[in-house]
């Protein structure tokens, strides 16, 4: 790996992190060390990357805020890929409700510049920590409301490191669901959105109410990485667990927070084993009860099973 990095340094991709821990770089404060963290400094720079990683076979990860991951305690023995680097935000000269970004901007920030641009849509991401790629690529929504109800088309790297460019369509989104979340190697770079008009005192009050709910019933002040589990059909994930009387059950540093049940806090010095601990007891206790499988909203990285 040491040979690997200082080529990496060597033909000036970017930044580079040698061996930090993780616990600075995911919303949970959680995770073992990395071996490196890489900002490329453009697309450019990021293909011939992934030519080095490809070339020596090492293991990677695309991260963005860190805010629906859940790492293990152990050395990720490869490479982390920030795109913070890619944060373009350009409103079209000719149709001002077609807006492009990069993946690596952040969707608090995107939602509140297009608002405050008199443009509707994304109203519903005001609160979701994410970047731009990390929430396409999961399809994240909020608010009977998703990404794929404002993209346009995506522009990505494919895994024999081309450009191309794929429709809303193309992407298959579903609920937190989309075509790169099944076909690995794909790399979001740059999302382009189709929003419309709306009243900029409007947005920003729905903007404003939409925080104070979020500070109601939502455990911001603690870590963690939002909701755990998708909700069924028809029916939501919390109200099953808080069903179940499990608000407040703790293992360790980490505990289902007692705002929302499907919250799983760190208060203070959590380990990813404890946080992944009450995520499997809820699983089981959940399939006991209700004969339903909950499958995990946030992606679990660096874990044997």
């Amino acid at each position: 790996m040491e040979k690997i990095i200082n080529e990496i340094m060597e033909k000036k991709i970017g930044d580079i992190l040698i061996n930090p821990s993780l616990t600075k770089y995911t919303t949970y404060k959680v995770g073992g060390m990395v071996r490196a963290i890489v900002y490329p400094k453009n697309i450019d720079k990021l293909i011939e990357l992934m030519e080095i990683i490809n070339e020596n076979n090492v293991k990677y990860f695309v991260l963005g805020n860190g805010s629906n991951v859940l790492f293990s305690d152990d050395i990720y023995d490869g490479i982390i890929i920030k795109l913070d680097r890619f944060d373009n935000l350009e409103f079209d000269s000719i149709d001002d409700t077609i807006v492009t970004v990069g993946a690596g901007y952040s969707l608090v920030k995107l939602s509140l510049e297009t608002a405050k641009q008199g443009l509707a849509g994304l109203e519903f991401a005001s609160g979701i920590p994410g970047t731009v790629g990390g929430a396409t690529f999961m399809n994240a929504g909020a608010y009977n409301s998703d990404m794929k109800s404002v993209i346009k088309s995506v522009k990505v790297l494919t895994p024999d490191l081309k450009i191309i460019t794929l429709t809303n369509s193309e992407m298959n989104f579903d609920y937190r669901d989309s075509f790169l979340q099944h076909n690995k190697g794909y790399i979001c770079l740059e999302v382009t959105l189709k929003l419309w008009h709306g009243d900029k005192d409007t947005l920003a009050d729905i903007i404003k109410d939409r925080k104070l709910k979020r500070k109601r019933t939502q455990p911001l002040e603690y870590p963690s990485a939002g909701s755990v589990f998708r909700n069924p059909d028809s029916m939501y994930a919390g109200k099953l667990i808080e069903d179940l009387g499990l608000k407040g059950y703790q293992v360790g540093g980490a505990m289902i927070s007692k705002k929302h049940a499907n919250f799983i806090i760190n208060t203070g010095n959590s380990s990813a084993s404890d946080i992944k601990e009450i995520v499997d007891f809820i699983k089981e206790k959940v399939y006991q009860e209700y004969g339903i499988k909950l499958r995990v909203e946030q992606r679990l990285v660096n874990w044997d099973d």
